[in-house]
């Protein structure tokens, strides 16, 4: 089988879809995929939308389906789908269903093992049963969590069964031609290609690889391991961060002190202090790793524990900024030499060095448990922690958010607007 660009439409708007579904079609897309997410926003109208307006394109319904699988195919096909997608963790009698009903009406079952623990069992299984594809699927969420690449069970597959094979999840430029060399025939790009500011750009790029075999770097989206955090919070803001953690995370009445642009990325290192003590504060500098942000509990004092000094202090031993429940002072110098400072408080008077507090122990910075290790990201809206233990994950998610408000940006640039662009009228929520 000739490799294959499918191109997922996870959108909720059905207009913004078929926008995006043409850019995509112009820059090479062979297969349009109405995402499961646009199926159930939009129904079955969503294929007849598509069918119509892209007749020359295989036509995939991702419905996921589960149970009733004649019924749902039938609707589908009905509504001008040729594929339809049935969930690998479906009855074997739910499989059997949906490919007779598909080949009474001219259409292909393709099965997706998302979730599936023995893949290579149930493949042979679907195709037994008469699918006509199999789907390897690395869903969104477990993308989020960077988890590794399918190369592995992609070889297996691709011996195990002889019908072609989808590769889904996170797929960009630079790993679908690895993915064709292990045994894929099918591409399945959504984020990569959907994101884009240039849709038509990304789709061509991507077709590329495939058509050439061979990486191309890019603008694509992907997704970062442990061990680029720092990278892929640098990408985001505050606000990104905070929607990807549904709100949680955000420090209460911290204010950033910088001049605009002034940004921090880092892991914090904890310190707890009294009222006006800046022993800890100072003394926590030395005991700090440089690409460390200091994160004070000052108990919400208005006397300064921490000034320009220090600051600079924290330069030289590479300190990239400080968080303070607590007051600030020295705020000009600070400002000109554009160290980064959150704080609570500005207050010209500081207190006395006499040492009560310590480091590295969990404290209440804005109302929010902070760790030593935790994320911390900061700029002109406010800061926002977030754990250790799913900084992988929810650093991906921010990013994801980010990439997507770029692409709703250039709508809105293009001449609509951010009601507009969401159908806000449409989408209000029914009580």
């Amino acid at each position: 089988m000739k490799p294959v660009l499918q191109v997922a439409l996870d959108l909720m708007h059905l207009k913004r879809a078929v926008e995006i579904a043409a850019e995509a079609v112009e820059g090479g897309a062979d297969w349009i995929e109405a995402g499961t997410p646009l199926v159930k926003s939009e129904g079955a109208e969503a294929l007849r939308v598509l069918k119509r307006t892209f007749p020359d394109r295989i036509l995939v319904a991702d419905m996921k389906t589960m149970d009733v699988g004649g019924f749902e195919v039938e609707i589908a096909v009905k509504a001008g789908a040729d594929i339809i997608s049935v969930l690998g963790l479906a009855d074997d009698g739910t499989i059997s269903e949906a490919v007779m009903t598909a080949r009474q009406y001219g259409a292909k079952i393709m099965v997706d093992l998302i979730g599936v623990e023995d893949k290579i069992s149930r493949a042979k299984k679907a195709e037994e049963l008469g699918a006509s594809y199999i789907c390897l699927h690395v869903g969104i969420d477990e993308q989020m969590r960077a988890k590794g690449s399918p190369i592995d069970v992609l070889k297996e597959l691709a011996s195990a069964v002889s019908i072609p094979i989808a590769v889904a999840g996170g797929i960009t430029s630079e790993t679908a031609p690895n993915l064709l060399d292990a045994g894929a025939s099918i591409i399945i790009a959504g984020g990569s290609i959907i994101k884009n500011r240039d849709v038509s750009s990304a789709a061509a790029q991507l077709k590329k690889s495939i058509i050439e075999r061979r990486e191309i770097a890019g603008v694509s989206s992907r997704k970062f391991a442990a061990e680029e955090l720092f990278e892929a919070l640098s990408k985001t803001s505050s606000c990104n961060v905070a929607d990807a953690m549904h709100k949680f995370g955000v420090m209460e009445d911290i204010y950033s002190r910088n001049k605009p642009g002034i940004k921090l990325v880092g892991r914090a290192f904890t310190v707890q202090t009294a009222k006006g003590d800046w022993c800890k504060p100072v003394e926590a500098i030395d005991r700090a790793s440089p690409g460390d942000v200091l994160v004070i509990d000052a108990g919400g004092s208005d006397i300064a524990v921490f000034g320009e000094l220090a600051a600079w202090s924290c330069r030289s031993k590479g300190v990239l900024g400080v968080v303070i429940d607590g007051a600030i002072r020295d705020l000009d110098e600070i400002y000109d030499i554009e160290f980064p400072v959150f704080s609570r408080h500005v207050a010209p008077n500081a207190g006395e060095p006499k040492g009560y507090g310590g480091f590295g122990h969990e404290i209440i910075c804005g109302g929010q448990p902070v760790r030593t290790g935790d994320w911390i990201v900061g700029d002109g809206s406010g800061v926002v922690v977030i754990p250790q233990e799913r900084a992988v994950e929810i650093a991906n998610r921010a990013v994801d958010v980010a990439e997507r408000e770029e692409r709703v940006r250039e709508e809105i640039k293009r001449g609509s607007t951010l009601s507009g662009v969401q159908e806000l009228e449409k989408w209000e929520q029914i009580r």
